[in-house]
């Protein structure tokens, strides 16, 4: 069976960079709007944008730069506006810091599974966290796509020669990670993170259509596996 792993706060910590980032771009701005208004104005921003800048820190900076803008009716300063890249080169220079327990069950996944990575986002920092990691000798094949949606998967799989039957995908987020690979005949499986974005929120009545088992954490990934056969 092949098992792909999404990465960012499935393999190692992510969202909640952003989610300090964001409490920190909201101090910003407080001259000119509470925090509740900033943080759904940068959102909204970040929403609109996504068709033209993808995922990804670089895509969030140049949303808080833009929301920043509009915030403050174009008067933020200069120094402002510098902190807030200083925001995105700390999230992007930050060190690839590993989920709990995830090198063992790699390892122990990987003895009786093939392992890939499938990951969204930004190509080259997105690649550089994987170098990073440490994690990458893990993997048969790493992935970074723009989009992950069911013909993202199904192009994937064949370009690989793999069946949907024979594909399990990983990840903390139920639209990205389980329902597209669902839709196309793999299995997914959702192991939540402490946090979630706000753009992988999901209907309950979406969430009731499409069963897919929840783990608490990956450390419970391998004996899962093991009886899931």
């Amino acid at each position: 069976m092949i098992i792909g792993f999404d990465a960012d706060d499935t393999l190692w910590h992510n969202e909640d960079g952003f989610q300090a980032t964001t409490r920190t771009f909201e101090g910003l701005l407080g001259s000119w709007a509470d925090a509740d208004e900033v943080g759904d104005r940068l959102f909204a921003i970040e929403k609109r944008n996504m068709n033209r800048y993808g995922y990804g820190v670089k895509a969030f900076t140049l949303s808080m730069i833009e929301a920043a803008i509009d915030i403050s009716d174009g008067n933020i300063d200069t120094a402002n506006l510098q902190m807030i890249i200083e925001l995105g080169h700390h999230l992007l220079d930050r060190p690839a810091e590993l989920i709990d327990d995830v090198v063992a069950v790699l390892e122990e996944v990987g003895r009786e599974h093939t392992l890939m990575i499938i990951t969204k986002g930004d190509l080259y920092h997105q690649l550089a966290r994987i170098d990073s990691s440490g994690l990458k000798d893990h993997f048969w094949r790493t992935e970074v796509v723009a989009h992950k949606n069911p013909a993202t998967y199904s192009q994937l799989l064949s370009l690989h020669g793999v069946l949907p039957r024979e594909f399990v995908m990983v990840g903390n987020s139920l639209p990205s990670d389980v329902f597209p690979v669902i839709e196309i005949g793999g299995r997914g499986i959702h192991i939540p993170y402490h946090v979630t974005w706000a753009m992988e929120h999901v209907d309950p009545d979406v969430t009731h259509s499409h069963s897919a088992p929840t783990l608490d954490s990956l450390a419970e990934l391998p004996a899962f596996l093991a009886d899931w056969e």
